[in-house]
């Protein structure tokens, strides 16, 4: 049990279930309710706040060490699993189904953890907490899927932060706008955002923002005399060169070919 209040940092990985939940708890600075129950994630040296009324407090959690998978493969495929990164109020969203899925997997854990330990137990644990990874990977695309009027106005808030970057000419201040930036101005987290637009439109953050610099230039190469340096640098370029090779990677054609072809 937990100091009431206290926070506390772990040295595990740590999935909690709540089928439901009334009151909070505090990860980091920020609050998640549970009440509609779910799954929420943790990785090593994360700050934890227990909650207060710690009576109210109803769930399941699993806790496990890097070392306990570091001989497997799911040792070397942790970082696929980008939830662990989110932040508290990009936690997953179950429905009946799916909990009732998630509840069956906790328990073929706590089954297989009552039984006798042998030579086979670490290996049917670690297959068994990849599998909860992996439906939690599965239930994640649904939510992105699922929640689309969401998603959709945090897409319409990213392209509006991105073209006001540009018109109040903050590339000329700050140089290119970076995911960093973006997900804080969004107030979310880096990965959480990355694996949204990933699901939805194909592109990770950063392939995003390079696409919008790339419209960008395709804007000024053919409406202005512009030079190409001149450009480069007013998109936020520190060397003309990585814009020319970026401008090339994503159309096939080097900047002053496009210019050329308006001509």
């Amino acid at each position: 049990m937990f100091p009431r209040g206290q926070k506390t940092s772990f040295d595990f990985y740590k999935i909690s279930f709540k089928p439901t939940f009334t009151g909070q708890i505090k990860y980091g600075q920020a609050y998640y309710d549970f009440e509609e129950g779910g799954l929420a994630f943790l990785k090593p040296k994360q700050i934890v706040y227990p909650p207060e009324n710690i009576e109210s407090y109803e769930g399941l959690a699993l806790y496990f060490h890097s070392d306990f998978i570091r001989n497997y493969p799911l040792g070397n495929t942790m970082n696929q699993y980008g939830f662990f990164s989110y932040d508290v109020s990009e936690a997953l969203f179950l429905s009946a189904r799916e909990k009732e899925v998630i509840a069956s997997l906790f328990a073929s854990i706590a089954n297989e953890l009552d039984n006798n330990i042998d030579g086979f137990s670490q290996d049917v644990l670690v297959s068994q907490i990849e599998l909860l990874l992996n439906y939690s990977n599965r239930f994640y695309n649904r939510q992105f899927i699922t929640r689309k009027a969401i998603n959709h106005d945090i897409i319409t808030a990213l392209d509006k932060l991105l073209n006001n970057y540009f018109e109040e000419e903050n590339s000329l201040k700050n140089g290119l706008p970076s995911v960093k930036y973006i997900s804080t101005e969004l107030k979310l987290s880096q990965r959480y955002l990355s694996d949204m637009l990933s699901s939805l439109t194909g592109l990770n953050t950063q392939q995003y923002i390079q696409n919008v610099i790339i419209e960008k230039a395709k804007e000024k190469l053919s409406t202005t005399n512009l030079s190409v340096s001149e450009i480069a640098y007013e998109l936020g370029f520190e060397h003309s060169q990585s814009f020319s090779k970026l401008f090339k990677t994503k159309t096939n054609v080097s900047p002053l070919e496009f210019r050329q072809s308006f001509n």
